[in-house]
């Protein structure tokens, strides 16, 4: 938790979920730096502002106190869009003071101020401001903001290209502005997103070589099968029969449809935090499985939506990242959420970097840890429910 100072007062953030042993804030020099020149500019707010990216809600939370028409915020995160209903609501904001939508959500018809906290993935923001582009107008102030190591020359030419002419503002404590100046028409022509693409023939899964996956903006190795997921799909357990299997962080949800195609009695679980993944995991679901084939997708917290104790099997290819941040405090919690949705027995299998010692986490949590395969690169390990 950490107290940010603007302009319309001083705010009391927290990412999501709280954890006083957490030491990332949950704002940077770059909301600091947006915030501040909308105030110092005097930004006419008073019709409808889009904050695009906002990760843990300090944008809106600070805008809403300045008292704009109407506030929207737009992201690929449950996390930062509960982080967000937390902070307004230590802000005293009423429940509807900001529309709350997702990127999967239909976009507001009209914007008037264009805010864009620049994400880590650079096809979401291409994928977003195509979505947003019509209902920019010749009017619409866009403003983008990210540190310095986040803002390249490519994420210049997105702006440029689909919404206006753009430049760059000095740098300020490491963060940068950027500033697009909309025309009297955008036309950036179509979005590549989705993208889809056909699964290699050797992929080391029964059914899934020559597959086409479908992969929403923002998904983890979006264009590709990335090498920790094939490493994993050549040593799924078998004979599963009718388990409960969770696929805990999905992204687009090769790993549990490759469950699916081999374990036919299988019950599949697919949750993420984004709803871009989600959304990719149940359309390649949809097209892959089978008819009549059921599935759980859940976007949330991990396996918080599920009982205590519920699961068999849960697979997981955790990240070691949290925006631009490097931290294994999401493979932690994962861990430690699958212990508790896992039924006595249960077991998690886990693919991750040699380096990253999950071995160690692993054992702490679940008091055991068994290596099931290596390669130089990747070690995929088993922690069983006791």
């Amino acid at each position: 938790m950490n107290r940010l100072s603007t302009s319309w007062g001083a705010f009391t953030l927290t990412r999501h979920p709280e954890d006083p042993r957490d030491p990332l804030r949950a704002w940077d020099a770059s909301d600091e730096y947006l915030l501040g020149h909308l105030a110092e500019t005097g930004t006419d707010l008073s019709g409808t502002v889009v904050v695009l990216g906002d990760r843990w809600g300090a944008l809106v939370t600070a805008l809403r106190a300045a008292g704009p028409g109407e506030l929207v915020q737009i992201t690929d995160s449950y996390l930062g869009g509960q982080a967000t209903r937390t902070n307004l609501a230590r802000a005293g904001a009423a429940p509807d003071a900001v529309r709350l939508l997702t990127t999967q959500d239909p976009p507001p018809e009209r914007i008037d101020v264009l805010l864009v906290r620049v994400p880590k993935s650079l096809a979401l923001l291409e994928d977003q401001l195509h979505r947003l582009a019509p209902a920019v107008h010749e009017g619409t102030v866009v403003v983008g903001t990210g540190m310095v190591k986040e803002i390249h020359t490519s994420t210049l030419k997105l702006f440029e290209r689909i919404l206006g002419p753009t430049r760059t503002s000095l740098a300020v404590k490491k963060a940068r502005l950027i500033h697009t100046t909309p025309g009297p028409v955008t036309a950036p022509g179509p979005s590549p997103w989705p993208y889809r693409y056909a699964l290699p023939a050797d992929t080391p899964a029964p059914g899934l070589p020559g597959r086409t996956v479908t992969n929403h903006a923002g998904v983890f190795c979006a264009d590709r099968l990335d090498i920790g997921t094939r490493f994993l799909l050549a040593h799924l357990p078998r004979g599963l029969g009718r388990a409960r299997v969770a696929d805990l962080g999905c992204g687009n949800g090769v790993v549990g449809l490759a469950v699916a195609l081999a374990e036919p009695e299988a019950d599949l679980v697919f949750t993420d935090e984004s709803y871009q993944a989600v959304a990719s995991a149940e359309e390649n679901f949809r097209a892959h499985a089978g008819d009549g084939r059921a599935a759980e997708f859940l976007v949330g917290d991990g396996l918080a939506d599920l009982a205590p104790g519920s699961v068999d099997l849960v697979l997981n290819n955790p990240p070691f990242h949290s925006h631009q941040a490097t931290t294994d405090r999401t493979a932690r919690r994962m861990f430690a959420d699958a212990r508790r949705a896992l039924r006595p027995g249960g077991e998690l299998w886990v693919v991750g970097n040699r380096h990253l010692g999950h071995h160690v986490t692993l054992r702490r949590i679940f008091g055991n840890a068994e290596l099931v395969a290596s390669d130089p690169k990747f070690v995929v390990l088993r922690a069983v429910r006791t």
